[in-house]
């Protein structure tokens, strides 16, 4: 049972209410948005030196929307009753997602200090909802890494551990909300960016059908695979928050129109996280995706999850995707492409800071090559030259053809399986959180931890990642994904597994240590 913030010591503990509790309160007039924002202002001051989850903190414009939040609900009338559910509960963003008035970096140097002309959508609905947004929050570079290691700005840490990564690309925007440094954030979802980060903080993190919210804004890495989608700490928080960045935008041509939803507009995602049944409900158990290179302890989690739905009433079943076992390699060739062609803008003369050569004639491609080599990271320059080969005169057919093939016949699995099955689960990854510096000089090692979250982006499916218990005292995620469009079963299922797990213990986002006691 949730404390008030009276019981709990007051401003203080109003950072570990769920944004939902936070959305009642304000609009009980409980509490103001101006306290609310402050106090995960305060929060960010007291433990991010420790954390690194944000790379800019927006301190007045936050409260100044919070000031007019307010105001509004001070003044009452149909402006007041206008308001949305969320509004005056604080934000972070990805510091991927362009945003006016902050810098958006993209976690490299190349863009150091650069400052959007425009916001992304997302972040337009978010402003028009009158959500504070606290900050952009750090990330692998370009979105390229598993462990928010890849960042020009510093590795961020996981609360559970500070001495452990918090997964990525997207581990600024978990941590920040495991640390109760915000209740909100966007990510972006690549290759798994925003599951499996959830997977190992503890805190809950969708990837929505591909489409389904508007990449407007988001600096692309792979534009056939990117994909926006929300952070939180609880199923039906993420489910408000999808509900308000999701829908068609004519400025994005991926964009889905609302009528491929069933019922022809964005379902109600909140209703569908809070029914909390799975009474009838076929949970495909994805052979691909468990077994070999998953430690003991996420499998015991996992065993322990398909249990605990079996027993309210879901019918689990086998169902077989093998083309699941080429995933990644086809992965890390279509990725690599992709992100080779949108990162051919940042040279020094079209786009991104310019380093000049030290010596030598001043040509473009001189320039070219200082910026390139100054401006990159190693991982991001890793990726560059494996897409520029990939997509090589003699290579073509033989590496990116064939990738695009096998993502193929991994989109007629996903549609076998979901004829067997209304949801898929599986661990959302296959190891908790590593310590900082195992993988980095391992790249082979480090994509292994997307090995599970892949498949989706590859066919555009959405997935969410939920809270599954500790394994040796670090969090354990598990994943349900569904057929394209049908993101609200993914929210039933989600919801209705985290509603049965917090039956036996409290929930696993109130359990994150004390960052005074954890490891530093």
């Amino acid at each position: 049972m949730t404390t008030t913030p009276t019981e709990a010591g007051g401003d203080a503990a109003l950072i570990r209410l769920t944004a939902a509790e936070m959305a009642a309160k304000l609009q009980a007039g409980e509490i103001t948005s101006v306290q609310l924002t402050q106090a995960h202002l305060d929060r960010i001051a007291a433990v991010d030196g420790r954390l690194n989850a944000f790379l800019h903190v927006n301190t007045e414009e936050a409260l100044a929307v919070a000031a007019e939040v307010d105001a509004i609900r001070s003044a009452g009338g149909a402006e007041a009753e206008a308001l949305h559910p969320l509004a005056g509960v604080p934000i972070a963003i990805k510091d991927l997602i362009v945003t006016t008035g902050q810098p958006t970096t993209a976690g490299s140097k190349m863009l150091h200090g650069w400052m959007s002309p425009y916001d992304a959508t997302v972040v337009e609905k978010i402003r028009a909802a009158r959500l504070p947004i606290l900050g952009k929050t750090n990330l692998d570079e370009f979105a390229m890494g598993s462990s928010t290691e890849h960042s020009a700005y510093g590795p961020t840490r996981n609360p559970w551990d500070t001495d452990r990564i918090p997964g990525g690309s997207g581990g600024g925007s978990a941590a920040a909300v495991a640390a109760f440094e915000a209740p909100l954030a966007l990510g972006t979802d690549t290759g798994g960016s925003i599951r499996q980060p959830g997977a190992v903080t503890g805190t809950v993190g969708t990837k929505p059908t591909y489409g389904g919210v508007s990449r407007y804004g988001a600096i692309a890495m792979a534009s056939s695979l990117d994909q926006i989608g929300p952070v939180a700490r609880t199923v039906p928080d993420a489910a408000m928050l999808h509900e308000l960045i999701a829908g068609h935008d004519p400025k994005d041509s991926t964009s889905l129109p609302d009528t491929h939803y069933p019922g022809g507009s964005v379902p109600n995602f909140a209703e569908a996280a809070g029914e909390h049944s799975v009474s009838g409900l076929r949970i495909g158990v994805i052979s691909q995706l468990r077994g070999e290179g998953y430690q003991d302890g996420v499998l015991a989690r996992f065993e322990e999850s398909l249990q605990a739905l079996r027993a309210a009433g879901a019918e689990i079943v086998e169902v077989d995707c093998p083309s699941f076992d080429y995933a990644l390699g086809a992965y890390y060739l279509i990725m690599p492409s992709e992100a080779s062609s949108n990162l051919a803008r940042y040279d020094g003369v079209r786009y991104g800071t310019r380093v000049l050569p030290e010596d030598g004639p001043l040509t473009i491609e001189r320039v070219m090559g200082a910026t390139r080599a100054a401006g990159f990271g190693d991982e991001v320059k890793r990726r560059i030259m494996l897409g520029t080969y990939a997509l090589s005169a003699g290579y073509y057919d033989a590496y990116y053809g064939s990738a695009q093939k096998i993502r193929t016949l991994i989109q007629r699995d996903f549609a076998a399986a979901f004829s067997a099955a209304d949801v898929l689960i599986s661990p959302t990854a296959p190891t908790v959180a590593f310590p900082l510096g195992e993988k980095l000089d391992d790249p082979l090692a480090m994509y292994l931890n997307d090995i599970a979250t892949i498949p989706a982006n590859l066919a555009g499916v959405p997935g969410i990642s939920v809270p599954g218990g500790l394994s040796e005292g670090l969090p354990v995620g598990i994943q349900f994904l569904a057929p394209a469009t049908e993101d609200a079963r993914v929210y039933r299922a989600a919801g209705a597994l985290e509603h049965l797990l917090q039956a036996e213990s409290q929930p696993l986002w109130a359990q994150v240590p004390d960052l005074e006691e954890v490891s530093k």
